[in-house]
């Protein structure tokens, strides 16, 4: 599997540490994370916690260190087949800890309970969200080759679930850097450049693939110049 191995090893300094800090920092960011790259940076590397006179919302940090948990389940399950239970670990070890997660109605690890929106458009009812999930696997799974389509068509539909209370969008984007790991393709991190265009390419996947396909790419080609770097090799 494409640098796999080098992740595995889980070296300080190395692809390891960068996929860490820049998947944590850009998948946080566009989600309203308010930390810096410095400041996640600082965190993964000292495990502790030093901003100046800075004021942090303790959800940011909660959840950063959550998110480097979450990465490192990612690469251990690199290799498994995606099921509903790693994904709702995923959220569980996401959210824990969390000020959403001492709310009554929010389940943490589990599918949601109240409606929710994704870029004010409707997702799928709570009542319907293990029956869409399952079915969603089940297509997804059906296929032994997957490819980086197959990955991103995936997300969009699991984002259009929206099947978590909250945390969809980090939730859905971990499994997508998972399935490239497993499938032997080039990872890429949505960074805050790409955000827009991201968005853009969720909204219009039904009726225009080019957008978002573009816009991972784009990722990809990023990804790509942190392979060469590190001088890892991968399939082009």
């Amino acid at each position: 599997m494409i640098c796999i191995f080098s992740l595995l090893q889980k070296i300080s300094g190395g692809i390891y540490h960068k996929v860490q800090i820049e998947l944590t920092y850009s998948s946080n960011h566009i989600e309203g994370n308010k930390l810096t790259h410095d400041q996640t940076q600082y965190i993964f590397e000292t495990n502790t916690i030093g901003f100046d006179e800075s004021v942090i919302n303790v959800d940011d940090i909660v959840e950063t260190a959550n998110h480097f948990k979450c990465i490192d389940m990612v690469i251990d399950s690199a290799g498994h087949i995606l099921y509903k239970t790693f994904i709702k670990q995923l959220h569980a070890v996401l959210e824990n800890g969390t000020s959403s997660s001492r709310k009554d109605w929010f389940i943490v690890g589990n599918y949601k309970r109240l409606p929710n929106e994704v870029g004010g458009n409707e997702t799928t009812a709570p009542e319907h969200v293990t029956a869409k999930m399952k079915e969603l696997l089940a297509k997804y799974n059906e296929k032994k080759e997957k490819t980086l389509e197959d990955i991103i068509d995936f997300h969009y539909h699991f984002e259009f679930i929206h099947p978590f209370q909250d945390g969809n969008g980090r939730v859905g984007r971990l499994i997508a850097f998972k399935e490239c790991l497993k499938n032997n393709i080039v990872p890429f991190i949505i960074d805050d450049n790409l955000k827009m265009f991201y968005y853009r390419g969720l909204k219009e996947w039904r009726n225009e693939r080019g957008y978002l396909l573009d816009t991972c790419l784009m990722a990809q080609d990023n990804f790509k110049k942190y392979l060469d770097y590190f001088k890892i090799p991968y399939e082009n």
